[in-house]
């Protein structure tokens, strides 16, 4: 592994840097500033909510066709209009003059942060690597969970000395002094997938399937019965999490307490993912990976105690850790590289529809009596229905891969 990242530091950190910088468009960044924003306007949470829905919402539309851009120029020059709109949504959202200016801010934090960013980092690094595409995608994710770790933690201290209309404006500022330059400069020189040595696994690497061909294979519609799940019951939980917490009586600090755990367990198991990637195959592994999100699910809705919110967190990790470093290295085993762009994008986008619709799906059914952990549990078949689903249709994609 370390031969391998010195080998190819400079792209890994360029995809690394992408999906770091991607949490100024995150769901947990930017409710840092939910109450300031619901304040200013004079919003209520389910107004403030639905605001957030349709901002979303816009950008999973949206991605599909701005996605595209990868496969007609490298991520690099991408790159020099992702990253400027991003800071540009920082700015907005710190200057909001009407609710008007605030969701198209919304809206562009959550196409270039967490839709654009993020794809581009992933799409890049599944074209460039091959025989090591695992394990480079193992060292990209990371940035998510580095960012969880050390963002709200400035954020909060800058907006105690300056305000909370300073932080953005200081996201803003690194996006552009730092960020833009860093990904300019990693990534001037494209890199050739290779083999490093004789006795590299495999190049797994499927024809070049287009983008018509892909939306017509009913396979692409039984790997999104799976690949949705993570995102859907991830925000699910976490969006509901202070229902959570009043129904079983815990105390306020018990999920906050619990995320350092899913964030380190969530780059370990990344990085064994990587490693197992490389090994067997992603096509090989679909049937598995949704197994501990379907034993998270069960175990957050039957165990009551608090340390069951640990066991729920924990297996959260693992789960994430699996599904990101495995969703990365899939799509270029599936469906080839030369049309990436356009592919992952639809993807990309259905996974934030999914993110867009699991508190609200939920939420309604709560008003209608449904508690949470009986829906917890109506998940959980369904991440164990999408394993017999993914291990039918396993072996034909694995064939794909030249």
């Amino acid at each position: 592994m370390f031969a391998f990242l010195k080998t190819n530091a400079r792209w890994i950190a360029g995809g690394f840097l992408l999906t770091f910088f991607s949490s100024f468009g995150q769901t947990f960044f930017i409710g840092l500033s939910g109450e300031e924003l619901r304040a200013k306007f004079d919003l209520t949470d389910g107004q403030f909510g639905l605001t957030y829905m349709l901002a979303t919402l816009g950008s999973a539309a949206t991605l599909p066709f701005l996605g595209r851009t990868l496969d007609h120029m490298p991520g690099r020059k991408v790159a020099l209009f992702v990253i400027p709109l991003l800071a540009l949504a920082c700015l907005l959202i710190s200057y909001a003059p009407s609710v008007i200016v605030m969701i198209a801010a919304l809206y562009m934090l959550r196409l270039f942060g967490q839709g654009m960013m993020t794809h581009t980092s992933l799409t890049e690094i599944g074209r460039w690597f091959a025989a090591g595409r695992g394990r480079a995608t193992s060292l990209v994710v990371p940035g998510h969970q580095t960012g969880e770790a050390l963002l709200p933690v400035t954020f909060t201290l800058i907006a105690a000395a300056l305000g909370w209309q300073a932080a953005w404006i200081c996201a803003a500022v690194l996006l552009i002094v730092f960020a833009l330059p860093a990904i300019q400069l990693l990534w001037r020189v494209e890199r050739t997938p290779h083999s490093a040595a004789p006795d590299d696994p495999p190049e797994r690497t499927a024809r070049d399937w287009t983008l018509k061909e892909t939306i017509r294979d009913p396979n692409f519609y039984l790997l999104l019965v799976g690949v949705l799940a993570p995102p859907f019951i991830g925000t699910t939980v976490f969006f509901h999490q202070d229902y959570m917490i009043e129904l079983r009586g815990y105390s306020p600090y018990a999920f906050a307490g619990a995320f350092p755990m899913m964030a380190a367990t969530t780059v370990t198991f990344s990085l064994i993912c990587g490693a197992l990637v490389d090994r067997l195959g992603a096509s090989r592994l679909l049937p598995y990976f949704l197994l501990p999100l379907a034993v998270a699910s069960a175990a957050a809705g039957l165990l009551t105690p608090v340390w069951g919110i640990y066991v729920f967190m924990v297996l959260m990790g693992v789960s994430y850790g699996f599904t990101s470093t495995l969703l990365g290295a899939l799509w270029p085993e599936v469906y080839g590289i030369k049309y990436l762009g356009s592919i992952r994008s639809i993807i990309v986008a259905a996974m934030v529809f999914s993110t867009a619709l699991g508190p609200g799906l939920t939420g309604a059914l709560i008003d209608a009596g449904i508690e949470l952990p009986t829906q917890l549990l109506w998940m959980s078949g369904w991440c164990l229905i999408a394993c017999l689903v993914l291990g039918m249709i396993s072996p034909k994609l694995a064939a794909r891969s030249r």
